[in-house]
């Protein structure tokens, strides 16, 4: 027995130790996460800039279009306006040699040599303006595509930065996995070792027992106390099959807790002999009581801890938990709402938790009443659901009415 219980310690530093680890991981990836978050975030942000960037650059390639086509016409009037002058010979000629023409009037020529002059000075005026125009559009356009190329250039940082962070997330992932599986190996080789220990204990308090002059032994160290089974009504016989019982709405559970409250990751599955569920962390009794049985070498995982209810509406009634469990109670330990019972470890199957048949351990009431035939859903797991859901767990999944029917006298929540 003292070497069983250093196997124990020892396996639950390791496992400890991976739990440990495992909430790192998670933490980083939530961390990773929320970078990889951001960087979308700015990215978008990012994009919406250079959208609007190579909106205002088409608007402004508009602009200028426009504008060489002003000054495509404009140029196409001057031409216009000197052919005329110079087919009609108004504004080409010498005003000299008009002058002293014999046919020349002197005061004519001279106004519509000044107002040609004014008209030519007007387009050059345009024309400048239409010039300058250009430019300041060429300028802005110029800038606009700096300012495209620094943002284009940021989208592709931010691109790798997010590319990082995703597949640090991934790394992230990757070795939560392995130390998942690095965990269930270790707690499936200690539960084996575990098991070995305690069939050679009991073999050797079995012999014990046989002597004529047994030795009276410490608590902890006998055979698990005999406890009677439960009496409903006139006979323990299981009550004929008929329809399942709906049972009354959801009651105060007197001083009972709730056993999954630091459970991470829970999530509940099929009600069958009694309610399963998949997570990991640390399970607590649901009440006081002493503890029966720890090891169910016909269970998923080998684990079976049983203990009995010592008050409360279902006192002298025995509970369950089993499968992917590492116990921390031994047989005859007193246990409180307060006590953690074992380590819910990220099994292959999860745990299954309900009520035992406390005369035949490791069995349960569902088969005892011959409610189980290897999937459907039992009144005894059902009966466990309700009272889970009074405590605060959330209740297991029904898959059908429940097969088979409550003594009389077993308690409702």
């Amino acid at each position: 027995m003292g070497g069983l219980a250093v196997s124990s310690q020892t396996a639950g530093a390791s496992v400890a130790s991976d739990q440990a680890d495992i909430a790192q991981i998670q933490k980083q990836i939530a961390a990773d996460g929320a970078h990889a978050q951001a960087l979308v975030s700015r990215f978008n942000a990012v994009q919406a800039h250079v959208n609007e960037l190579d909106a205002q650059i088409a608007r402004d390639e508009k602009l200028v279009a426009t504008a060489l086509r002003d000054e495509a016409a404009a140029m196409s009037a001057m031409r216009r306006v000197a052919i005329k002058a110079y087919t009609t010979g108004t504004g080409m000629g010498s005003p000299t040699l008009e002058m002293l023409s014999s046919t020349s009037d002197i005061n004519r020529t001279l106004e519509r040599n000044h107002y040609l002059g004014a008209v030519g000075s007007k387009w050059e005026d345009a024309l400048t303006e239409l010039r300058l125009s250009q430019a300041r559009t060429r300028d802005a356009e110029s800038g606009l595509r700096a300012d495209q190329t620094q943002a284009n250039k940021t989208l592709r940082d931010l691109t790798s930065a997010r590319d990082a962070a995703t597949a640090a997330i991934s790394a992230g992932e990757a070795k939560l996995t392995r130390v998942n599986g690095d965990l269930r190996t270790l707690l499936a080789a200690a539960a084996a070792k575990r098991h070995a220990q305690e069939a050679a204990a009991e073999r050797a308090l079995a012999a014990a027992a046989l002597a004529p002059s047994p030795q009276p032994l410490p608590l902890s160290a006998t055979a698990p106390p005999t406890v009677p089974a439960p009496t409903f009504g006139p006979s323990t016989a299981p009550p004929p099959a008929g329809p399942p019982s709906p049972g009354p709405p959801p009651s105060s559970s007197g001083s009972y807790a709730n056993p999954l409250r630091a459970i991470t990751g829970l999530v509940p599955e099929r009600i069958d002999q009694g309610v399963d569920y998949a997570g990991f962390g640390s399970l607590y009794a649901i009440g006081n009581g002493v503890v029966l049985n720890t090891v169910g070498s016909g269970w998923p995982g080998g684990t079976f801890i049983a203990y009995q209810l010592s008050d409360g509406p279902a006192a002298g009634l025995v509970v369950f938990a089993a499968e992917d469990i590492q116990p921390s109670v031994q047989v005859g330990d007193r246990v409180t709402s307060n006590t953690v019972i074992g380590h819910m470890y990220a099994g292959p199957y999860g745990i299954e938790m309900g009520w035992a048949d406390g005369s035949r351990l490791p069995d349960t009431m569902a088969r005892r009443y011959g409610q189980y035939n290897g999937s459907n859903p039992t009144a005894f797991g059902y009966n466990f659901s309700r009272l889970l859901q009074s405590v605060g767990a959330p209740g297991g999944i029904l898959n059908g009415s429940p097969t088979g029917d409550l003594p009389a006298s077993w308690p409702g929540w």
